[in-house]
């Protein structure tokens, strides 16, 4: 093998520059050449790349989002589209290719790598919803801007004894909302794995304003989403006021943490090592706290878990 190439594909995270400055620097340590996709796989089918050296990733590891960029598709799900994208790596000389991204991106690398493309799959998304992996790339940063963005909520909702309905990111994995719930001391939790009630998280608030409760932070992850509805719900049946905040891609953006950076170093570093193993299908990840590498099938095939008992301790010490 001489040659690689890289690309983020899917939203972008928070540690995918992280990511990208080890696969492109432990390549070079290695003596291959490294080439950078632009645009995902829209950019590999219109054959956007270009080399890329130490200097090319340099200063980049502090810096949200993705200095390769990012676009949906369409055309790379169709059979043609990807026989192209593999005949350009083939004109560049490309012997492997790695995708950062989440599971749509892997299920592109597994259809390019029965191809005769190499490939290998970092796991790059906020919503931490690949089940083989702990964590993924960019899901700790986004957490501390959910953390962030509550912590002052909270403070507006205190002084005017209101209930705050927050809708977090995450598609139908309830992760984000269950971590910053727990560590912003969110009153309630909603999650797509576990159903709720209305008119029960109504008599919750009720009975914590008997208490002398002063504000409730509600918690709604996206896979359930209406945060705007819930509010206007909540504020009609309990009389308190309620206010609905829909974060946004304000989660996907900002400077990685410290967590992030070090995991998206080492799995990057891990990918180049499992090419240069001669191994092809395969995805980088963590799990119990060691790095991981796991067949691209194996992993898109594991059913992810809800953590049950950290919902069950977030909701026990909420009240």
């Amino acid at each position: 093998m001489k040659k690689i190439a890289i690309l983020t594909s899917g939203g972008d995270a928070p540690g995918m520059n992280a990511a990208i400055r080890a696969v492109v620097r432990t390549a070079l340590h290695n003596g291959l050449e490294v080439m950078g996709v632009e645009r995902g796989y829209a950019g590999l089918i219109s054959g956007e790349l270009h080399p890329m050296d130490r200097r090319s990733v340099s200063d980049i590891i502090q810096r949200g989002g993705t200095v390769l960029r990012t676009a949906r598709c369409n055309e790379f799900k169709t059979e043609e589209g990807r026989e192209k994208g593999a005949k350009i790596l083939k004109a560049y000389g490309v012997d492997a290719l790695v995708v950062i991204g989440g599971d749509g991106s892997f299920t592109g690398a597994k259809l390019l790598s029965k191809l005769g493309v190499k490939t290998v799959g970092l796991p790059g998304t906020i919503d931490n919803d690949l089940a083989y992996t702990d964590y993924t790339i960019g899901f700790d940063t986004a957490l501390n801007t959910v953390l962030d963005a509550i912590n002052k909520l909270r403070d507006t909702s205190t002084s005017h004894e209101r209930v705050s309905v927050v809708e977090i990111m995450g598609r139908n994995c309830g992760d984000l909302a269950l971590y910053a719930g727990l560590a912003g001391g969110a009153e309630s939790i909603v999650v797509p794995e576990k159903g709720f009630d209305k008119d029960e998280l109504c008599k919750t608030i009720l009975e914590g304003k008997v208490k002398g409760k002063m504000h409730n932070l509600i918690l709604v992850a996206e896979g359930v989403g209406g945060a705007e509805e819930l509010a206007s719900y909540v504020e009609e049946v309990t009389g308190i006021e309620a206010r609905a905040t829909i974060l946004g891609h304000i989660q996907r953006g900002g400077s990685p943490s410290a967590s992030d950076r070090v995991l998206a170093s080492k799995l990057g570093h891990r990918a180049v090592e499992v090419l240069l193993e001669g191994k092809t299908a395969r995805v980088i990840g963590i799990r119990n706290n060691q790095v991981i590498d796991v067949d691209i099938d194996e992993a898109l095939a594991i059913e992810r878990k809800f953590d049950e008992k950290l919902y069950d301790i977030a909701t026990e010490i909420s009240s």
